[in-house]
């Protein structure tokens, strides 16, 4: 554009743009990262806002520490980046009115100036999407005012991401009632993976015996009450779409990492199944000591100066359904912590 008034600006991958929407904050948002809120009865969101509404339906209830899982399977990774409804075309018009066209047409690309906004969006001149084969989209008259229906834009969780620039698309209208079809267009699997990042599990406090201090060659019994762990699950649901999914995480084993090779683990794996009523191990039972227990640890040599760090991670197994009868699994996740293990000598004294 030849005005200062009316200028297009492509985001850079690592910098966040932001967009205008009607819809209310919620805890899809990263709280790490950049937020949102409401400002002259528009919200006004960061690239990285999605519109997804996420809340715990089951387990975790508790006030102790929690945490997000990681993936076994590190090459996996959540959709980069899909579309949303985010405008009727009344408030399409409403906001470019108000505002003087100023916002987000896509991930990265925001224009500026309201020439631009009212020669695609009110008066049918055509626009380009940014996308591999640098389409060409067809303008729309007077916002399709009285056709219902919502218009879309991408959305990123992490617009630094290199994916996320597959959503290339400028916002554009869908008629009511109706996913667009095309590509990255939101799923309940979407969703679900959606949700996969926002599952808080509690922290790994596993019962020991000893305590304390634990001695060379006697096992260290290791166990999990079967109240500690239950299964999590979080509902995430998009607006304007009918899309919704509810993804669980259910423990299934508790890993331990003594935290150096001198010691042995029972099992020799050092990975303790979850037992049929939900608890891990055996608790310690007096004159137990010498006993080699279901889950525990045997270390061979005193920590001396500096403990031990004994790692405990849960492998929580991911499943998950949604609307359509859609359902499927996602790759387990675990949560690990980690606590200082003292290790003594017995000492004897010769006569």
């Amino acid at each position: 554009m030849t005005s200062a008034a009316a200028a297009i600006l492509l985001v850079a991958a690592g910098h966040s743009a932001y967009a205008f929407g009607d819809e209310t904050d919620t805890e899809s948002s990263n709280p790490s990262g950049p937020g949102g809120g409401a400002h002259d009865q528009d919200l006004v969101a960061y690239a990285s806002h999605s519109r997804i509404t996420v809340r715990q339906v089951r387990g975790s209830g508790g006030t102790g520490k929690k945490g997000n899982l990681a993936p076994v399977d590190s090459s996996w990774e959540p959709p980069a980046c899909w579309y949303e409804p985010v405008f009727t075309p009344e408030q399409l018009k409403a906001f470019v009115d108000r505002t003087d066209g100023s916002g987000d047409v896509g991930i990265h690309e925001s224009w500026y100036g309201k020439s631009l906004w009212t020669d695609h969006y009110q008066d049918g001149k055509p626009g380009h999407n940014f996308d591999d084969a640098y389409s060409t989209a067809d303008g729309y008259k007077d916002y399709n005012i009285g056709k219902g229906g919502y218009f879309w834009r991408s959305v990123a969780p992490d617009p630094s991401a290199p994916a996320s620039w597959d959503c290339g698309r400028i916002m554009f209208w869908q008629a009511p009632g109706r996913i667009p079809d095309v590509p990255h267009a939101p799923t309940a699997k979407t969703l679900a993976e959606f949700a996969y990042d926002k599952i808080r599990v509690p922290d790994t406090e596993i019962e020991l015996k000893p305590a304390a201090k634990s001695t060379v060659n006697l096992p260290t019994w290791v166990w999990l009450d079967k109240g500690t762990f239950q299964e999590v699950t979080v509902r995430a649901e998009l607006p304007h779409t009918g899309l919704w999914a509810e993804t669980t995480a259910k423990p299934v084993s508790l890993h331990l990492d003594p935290g150096t090779p001198d010691a042995e683990t029972s099992p020799a794996s050092g990975e303790c199944e979850i037992n049929a009523d939900g608890s891990i191990g055996t608790p310690y039972a007096e004159g137990s000591a010498a006993r080699n227990p279901p889950c525990g640890i045997t270390y061979l040599r005193a920590s001396g100066g500096a403990p031990y760090s004994l790692k405990a991670s849960v492998t929580w197994q991911i499943t998950w359904k949604g609307s359509g009868g859609s359902g499927d699994t996602l790759p387990s996740g675990t949560f690990e912590t980690t606590q200082d293990m003292n290790v003594q000598e017995i000492q004897s004294v010769n006569r």
